[in-house]
C-alpha cells in the first residue's frame, strides 16, 4: 500500500527549492561580513551585520525589526504578530557573530568568502550560527505558502544577539531590560546541532556552569626548603590537596551537597540514549584521548549530558623554569569549573564549594576564592507539548523517526528561560563534522533545506497543539 501524499510537505519543498538559489545567495551575502566579536578591530562589521539583518527581516515581512544595541555588540529584535489573538507567542534565539578566521589558521579557502563544492557551503559563520539563524526568514515564507496564511500560525519573535561568541557578557542584561518586548510561552534555541546527518535528532537540555579560581598564599616570599620545609605549610601541596579531595574513589564530586536537587535520569531517557548509534572508540579518538572516565554507574553519554562534574581547569604554583629551586612556593592556584545539571542552583553551588574550601586548607595558608558568572541549566520534560511539536515538526521534514539527545556544555539559552519563564527548545540541523569554530567550516545544504522544512511546519503544529493543550 502506498504511502499517503502530505499536501503541505509537497507544497512547503516545491516553495524551497524555487527559492533556494535567492536564498542561498543572500546567506553569502551575509557570510562575507566578519562579525567577529572577540576582535575589536571588527566592532563596525558586528555592527554592519546586525543592520544587514534587521534589513532582511523587513525585508521577509516582520513588521517589526529593530537593532538594540548593548554594553557590547548590538543583537538584532523581530516580531512578526499573528492574526489570531489567541495563538502563543514563540521567541527564536541565535547569533550573528562569529569566531575568528583566517586563512593561515588553515582555511582551504578565505574563511569569509563563501564557497558552496558539492552540497557543502564553506564559511565561517555557515552553520555557527548565520545559516541556522537564516533558515528562519525561507522557513516562515514557506509556512505562509503552505498555509495560505498572510501571517505566522503564532506570534513570532527573533532575537538574534551578538555576543555570543565571546561569552554573551551583556545578553542577561539585555533580557532582563527587555523582558516585556521578549515575553514568550516558548523559546526555539537555533544554536546547536544533530547527532549525525543520518540520526536526526532533539536536543532536551543543557548543562549550566559555574567557574572559579582559588588562590594560596603562604610565607610572604619564597623561603628555603631546607630551612624551613617541614615546618611550616606550602600553598603548592595544598593546592594538590584540594585537587585530590575533589572526587571521592567512584570520580564522584565530593564537595558536600553538590548533588543536592539534581533531576536525575528516568528510565525512558536512559533508554533513549542507548538508542542512539554511539562508538566509544570514535568518541575517544575525537576527544583524543585513550581511556573513558567518569562517575560510577553511568554511561559516557551520561556523563557528559545529564550528570553534574568538577573538573580541574589549572593549576600552578612554585619553581617551574630549568634545573631545580628548592623553594617553599609564597603561592599557587587552582581554576576549577563545574557543569551543573537541572535542579542545581549555581548560587547553591557556590556556598557549597566555599565552604568544602574552608575545611580543606589549614593554617598558616591565607587564600581567596573567586567566582566567575554562572549559567543555569535547562532542561525541558519529554512529554512537554511544545517539544512535541518540534519532534513532529522535524519528523515531517526528515521522514524518519526524531531521536534526543542532550548538550553537555553550557550557553545563554538558561538565561531566556530563567526571565522569561519559558520552556527552551533546541532546533538545530548542524553535524559535528561542520567543523564550529575550526578551519574549513561548512554546513551540509541539503540539511539546510531540512532546517528550513521543519520550521516551514513547527509554526502550525505549535499554534495547534497550543490550542488543544488549553
Amino acid at each position: 500500500m502506498s504511502k499517503p501524499v502530505d499536501n503541505a510537505v509537497s507544497t512547503v519543498r516545491t516553495y524551497i527549492q524555487n527559492h533556494r538559489t535567492a536564498f542561498l545567495d543572500d546567506l553569502a551575502e551575509w557570510l562575507r561580513i566578519p562579525s567577529v566579536s572577540a576582535q575589536p578591530d571588527h566592532a563596525a562589521d558586528v555592527a554592519r551585520s546586525a543592520d544587514w539583518l534587521a534589513a532582511k527581516l523587513r525585508e521577509t515581512g516582520f513588521p517589526t525589526t529593530e537593532v538594540w544595541p548593548t554594553a557590547g555588540a548590538p543583537a538584532v529584535f523581530a516580531e512578526w504578530p499573528s492574526e489570531d489573538p489567541e495563538a502563543p507567542t514563540v521567541l527564536v534565539y541565535g547569533h550573528h557573530d562569529v569566531q575568528p578566521a583566517a586563512r593561515e589558521d588553515g582555511w582551504d579557502t578565505e574563511p569569509f568568502e563563501p564557497v558552496i563544492r558539492g552540497n557543502r557551503l564553506y564559511a565561517r559563520g555557515a552553520a555557527d550560527d548565520k545559516g541556522q539563524v537564516f533558515f528562519h526568514t525561507l522557513g516562515v515564507r514557506a509556512h505562509l505558502a503552505a498555509t495560505g496564511r498572510t501571517a505566522p500560525a503564532v506570534h513570532l519573535k527573533l532575537l538574534i544577539e551578538g555576543e555570543e561568541e565571546s561569552g554573551s557578557p551583556h545578553f542577561r542584561d539585555l533580557v532582563e531590560a527587555k523582558a516585556q518586548r521578549l515575553a514568550a510561552d516558548a523559546v526555539i534555541v537555533s544554536d546547536t546541532g544533530m547527532w549525525s546527518e543520518d540520526t536526526p535528532t532533539v536536543c532536551t537540555g543543557m548543562r549550566g556552569l559555574a567557574e572559579c579560581e582559588i588562590e594560596l598564599y603562604g610565607p610572604d616570599q619564597d623561603i628555603h626548603s631546607g630551612s624551613f620545609g617541614g615546618a611550616v605549610p606550602n600553598p603548592a601541596t595544598v593546592a594538590a590537596r584540594l585537587v585530590a579531595a575533589l572526587h571521592d574513589e567512584h570520580a564522584r564530586v565530593a564537595v558536600p551537597g553538590f548533588y543536592e536537587g539534581i533531576t536525575a535520569l528516568t528510565d525512558q531517557e536512559r533508554e533513549l540514549f542507548a538508542e542512539l548509534p554511539f562508538d566509544e572508540e570514535r568518541w575517544l579518538r575525537t576527544a583524543k584521548s585513550t581511556a573513558t572516565h567518569g562517575e560510577a554507574g553511568h554511561t559516557t553519554l551520561e556523563r557528559i549530558w545529564a550528570r553534574p562534574t568538577a573538573e580541574v581547569n589549572g593549576i600552578g604554583g612554585g619553581y617551574q623554569g630549568p634545573g631545580s629551586k628548592t623553594i617553599i612556593p609564597s603561592s599557587a592556584m587552582v581554576k576549577l569549573s563545574f557543569r551543573l545539571v537541572a535542579g542545581q542552583d549555581p548560587e547553591h553551588i557556590e556556598k557549597a564549594v566555599r565552604a568544602w574550601a574552608a575545611e580543606q586548607v589549614p593554617a598558616g595558608i591565607r587564600y581567596e576564592i573567586t567566582f566567575g558568572a554562572a549559567t543555569r541549566p535547562c532542561l525541558t520534560p519529554l512529554d512537554h507539548p511544545a517539544l512535541q511539536s518540534v519532534v513532529r515538526a522535524m519528523g515531517r521534514a526528515f521522514e524518519q523517526p526524531i531521536r534526543f539527545t542532550r548538550e553537555g556544555g553550557s550557553g545563554p539559552a538558561a538565561d531566556l528561560q530563567e526571565v522569561l519563564g519559558a520552556p527552551v527548545l533546541f532546533l538545530g540541523i548542524s553535524v559535528p563534522s561542520d567543523g564550529w569554530h575550526a578551519p574549513n567550516e561548512k554546513v551540509e545544504l541539503d540539511l539546510l533545506m531540512k532546517g528550513v522544512e521543519t520550521t516551514a511546519h513547527l509554526w502550525g503544529d505549535l499554534a495547534e497543539s497550543w490550542r488543544e493543550a488549553h
